[in-house]
């Protein structure tokens, strides 16, 4: 996708409020790997993505800015946290099964990809298919009429929605697990059923009865048309490219993992160990997955924590220097908070209205009160543990609490309109508003 940074920073701007600086970078970032990507291959292969590291507190926007980047160019993308991980020889994952996740979702995404391609094809002869079914069961009912007759009518039915729910009954193959996976996640499976498929008539195939709505049976057989209209090597292949060339891993979480001043023994031995082990992943190495050999050197990784305790700097240099760009993201204010509630696409605010419009009610929220709202997020944040953004969806679910419960209780049909105003936030935020005022006279 040919998208200039300026053009990324907008799209962004619809999710997430604020942090400036951060959405700059990751466009570059994304610009670049577009910049690379129109390169002769021999200049291609010496460009490596220039890592990002984010510094900021919880609820802040650094995960969902990494997400919406991923979604905004289709790039298959995973989300990992560092204190999951342990050192190579102790039991837990291994740092190299963020890049065997990755793959699944790129070949997923692949996957989808040509079943979309194929799918006018496939639907072709699942309707054929259907109709058959629809036919057999109607003929164990019906016996005074030709079968082009009952397939023509059954036809038409099938197609103007009428035979939704009706049932049918058809053959299934049983089929093997495909795939065992080897303990401590190193990366292979082995596909038995595959193996057995090729040594004939070992395990002739098994096949049992099942039955389902037309509605379901459809979804199925679509599904099973479209893996027959599609090479799984080839699916293999472009999942593998699209997750080196396009792979993005957000590593949360980093700053448990470093070093904080300790004795050098015990946990802060099993930190540097992590980071030793997500080293190679980040520098660029080839990772062996069930569907192939993976190379990571061109995979953005962006790395995010609190940095409470430790710092950036607490990171054994090495990996300190595999995340060239690093930004600071800026803890939020009321003014973030108001906009929060008032600016984004998927608002928080707008999804209450939703949620509440299928019980027929109508929620309306004045200016004067979400600007409180907004006040009493930046204070419960500051008197208390700092949630960012995250501490509206606690503010809202308290303040809405019994609007939620009651909505379309009553069962009328008549559209019932909540007002949320300032008296409304008083009532119903009594303890926070209280600390509120308190606070104004704390030194």
């Amino acid at each position: 996708m040919d998208i200039f940074p300026k053009d990324i920073v907008e799209q962004l701007d619809r999710y997430v409020i604020g942090q400036k600086e951060a959405k700059r970078m990751v466009a570059i970032a994304l610009r670049n790997r577009y910049r690379r990507s129109q390169l002769p291959k021999a200049v291609a292969d010496e460009i490596t993505p220039k890592n990002i590291i984010m510094k900021g507190p919880t609820g802040v926007g650094k995960t969902e800015i990494a997400r919406r980047l991923s979604k905004l160019v289709g790039a298959p993308f995973i989300k990992v946290e560092a204190t999951k991980y342990t050192e190579v020889g102790y039991v837990g994952r291994d740092v190299e099964s963020m890049i065997r996740d990755l793959v699944e979702v790129a070949i997923r995404m692949t996957r989808d990809t040509k079943y979309a391609e194929v799918k006018k094809k496939a639907e072709v002869i699942v309707e054929k298919r259907i109709v058959n079914a629809i036919v057999a069961e109607k003929k164990k009912k019906v016996t005074d009429i030709a079968e082009n007759l009952l397939y023509e009518q059954s036809l038409n039915e099938y197609r103007d929605g009428k035979l939704e729910n009706f049932m049918i009954e058809f053959d299934v193959v049983r089929e093997m697990k495909p795939v065992v996976d080897v303990p401590m996640g190193m990366g292979v499976g082995i596909e038995i059923g595959t193996i057995f498929d090729k040594v004939a008539g070992i395990f002739p195939k098994q096949t049992k009865k099942k039955s389902m709505t037309v509605s379901a049976a459809r979804e199925l057989f679509t599904e099973e048309e479209c893996s027959k209209l599609i090479d799984k090597d080839v699916i293999n292949a472009e999942g593998i490219a699209l997750a080196e060339q396009k792979g993005i891993i957000f590593i949360d979480e980093i700053d448990k993992i470093g070093s904080t001043g300790g004795s050098g023994h015990g946990p802060e031995v099993s930190r540097e160990g992590v980071q030793r082990d997500i080293l190679p992943i980040v520098e660029g190495c080839t990772v062996q997955t069930k569907y192939g050999m993976v190379k990571t050197d061109y995979i953005l990784f962006i790395a995010a924590g609190a940095f409470h305790i430790s710092k950036i700097d607490d990171l054994i240099p090495e990996l300190q220097g595999r995340f060239p760009v690093r930004v600071e993201l800026n803890s939020l204010n009321k003014e973030d908070f108001y906009n929060i509630l008032t600016q984004p696409y998927n608002a928080i605010t707008k999804q209450y209205q939703e949620l509440l419009a299928v019980d027929n009610v109508e929620l309306k929220f004045e200016n004067d009160a979400l600007m409180l709202l907004a006040e009493l997020a930046e204070n419960e944040n500051e008197t208390n543990e700092n949630l960012g953004a995250r501490r509206l969806h606690s503010i809202m679910e308290h303040l809405l609490e019994d609007i939620l419960f009651n909505a379309g209780s009553k069962k009328s049909k008549e559209k019932e309109v909540v007002v949320v105003d300032k008296a409304f936030v008083e009532k119903n935020m009594k303890q926070l508003i209280k600390k509120i005022d308190l606070h104004k006279y704390v030194l």
